[in-house]
């Protein structure tokens, strides 16, 4: 589940790409960061976000972008599922969901300000924010219809109760 959630993430990052100011590139690829947060177990969606967001770099030829990456989108999902397990108890699934995917936006987007900083200088990298806040915002939308839908046809509670019937039966969600 992991490997194909990895692959998820990097043709969703590819598939539309629209260039930043500081040679990046806004895409979708946040929402199924998200999503692999929310119903992988730490360690596999840490890896899934990732992998597939380094590889969609890499891919691309923006290859200096992809050890900040890899970071960034793995922290993302990280955030994604602590958020989650933390908040769905006093807040419900929907808010929870909502909250830690906002967090993780803001970490993607002061992550990719902190590695520009280094990479341009601080005061050009201050352009790339608007950027990168509206696809945190795009992302964020698109995870939580993607969540939606996967539950709606019954996955979400296959994906995160029960051990995955796609691989054999040996992954299952910690949480």
């Amino acid at each position: 589940m992991a490997a194909l959630m990895a692959a998820l993430i990097c043709v969703a990052t590819m598939i539309i790409k629209i260039p930043s100011p500081l040679k990046g590139y806004l895409n979708l690829g946040d929402g199924f960061v998200l999503v692999a947060g929310w119903i992988l177990s730490p360690a596999y969606g840490v890896a899934a976000a990732g992998l597939g967001s380094a590889l969609a770099d890499i891919f691309s030829g923006y290859a200096t972008y992809a050890p900040a990456t890899f970071v960034i989108k793995g922290l993302m999902a990280l955030i994604a599922f602590f958020g989650v397990k933390m908040l769905r108890k006093p807040l419900g699934k929907l808010p929870s969901q909502i909250l830690s995917g906002l967090t993780a936006e803001i970490v993607m987007v002061l992550g990719y300000f902190v590695f520009e900083g280094f990479l341009y200088g601080f005061a050009p990298s201050v352009v790339n924010i608007p950027a990168n806040a509206i696809q945190g915002v795009a992302g964020l939308i698109l995870g939580v219809v993607l969540i939606k839908v996967l539950e709606k046809v019954g996955l979400g509670d296959k994906l995160k109760n029960k051990p995955s019937q796609l691989s054999g039966g040996q992954m299952q969600r910690v949480a």
